[in-house]
């Protein structure tokens, strides 16, 4: 047998045989929504190239979504590219800094025969010198063409547009042609739901306040499918009270890996064994006890 309290609350009682301890659920209003909508703009100053996706369409993390004009940026990577990967300069010093080390060898063993003056074996030594310090010059040079290349990179990275989330585009404002800039004023290129998983907001009456736990499992029937039932968990509970109403809220979390479930739906929130008090604003389930 179902009954309805002046709450608004309806409690559905099962007499169980044997004289058991019925069973109580409390079911409220609630609202399902995308766990966030991110609008994506471009980090930089340029102009739109390429729009990869449209709306309607499911992204996933990562996934390249747009593209600025940057072939003077790939220009940029390619010539950075070339430099790391150079290796005349290295062998050029590392062959001249062998030929001058066996020069300064000979250099030595004839000075020490007296046969050439000390200048001359003092001016091998300062070839071998000399071709020490070109071979490190060449290593350092090779180096930061390196790390220019992975700058250089990291710059065109920024001008292509990726998704941070998993979900669906719901609107596309910039279009191929375009300049978009950050900032402030930024324009959006598009925006995209996180559907997976959903968030329910549901509006509870002061009176339940403390019986809702993070963690809990609640049953949620959306209006579509109409026939669908599905289990959230109670992600997050308000410590505010808001005093003209005598509600608090409470947000659940809905896996949706399918996305069957739409966001923006309305919804019923059942929590089993909370007995919700007087006091509640909120229409809960219709159905008629016997």
């Amino acid at each position: 047998m179902g009954w309805r309290v002046p709450g608004g609350a309806l409690f559905i009682a099962v007499v169980l045989a044997g004289g058991a301890t019925p069973s109580l659920a409390a079911s409220f209003d609630c609202l399902i929504e995308p766990t966030q909508i991110v609008e994506l703009a471009s980090p930089v100053t340029g102009l739109l190239d390429r729009v990869l996706v449209k709306r309607g369409d499911r992204v996933s993390r990562n996934q390249l979504v747009a593209t600025l004009e940057s072939r003077a940026e790939q220009a940029a990577v390619d010539l950075a590219d070339f430099k790391a990967k150079q290796v005349g300069p290295t062998r050029a010093a590392e062959s001249k800094i062998e030929f001058s080390k066996r020069k300064f060898s000979r250099r030595q063993s004839m000075a020490s025969e007296r046969l050439i003056s000390p200048q001359d074996s003092d001016d091998a030594e300062a070839e071998y010198r000399l071709a020490e310090s070109e071979l490190q010059v060449a290593t350092e040079n090779r180096q930061l063409a390196k790390i220019e290349f992975q700058q250089q990179s990291g710059l065109l990275s920024l001008r292509s547009i990726r998704s941070p989330v998993d979900g669906v585009v719901v609107e596309q404002t910039a279009y191929p042609g375009e300049v978009v800039e950050p900032g402030a004023n930024k324009k959006v290129i598009l925006k995209v739901a996180q559907l997976d998983p959903l968030r329910v907001h549901v509006m509870l009456p002061k009176d339940v306040f403390g019986k809702i736990g993070s963690g809990m499992s609640v049953a949620v029937k959306p209006e579509i499918p109409v026939q669908g039932s599905y289990t959230a968990k109670v992600k997050t509970v308000d410590r505010l009270i808001d005093a003209a109403s005598g509600t608090f809220v409470v947000f659940l979390e809905m896996p949706n890996p399918k996305f069957e479930i739409p966001a923006g739906v309305k919804c019923k929130a059942t929590f089993s064994g909370v007995e919700a008090g007087t006091g509640s604003s909120l229409v809960s389930d219709k159905r008629k006890g016997p």
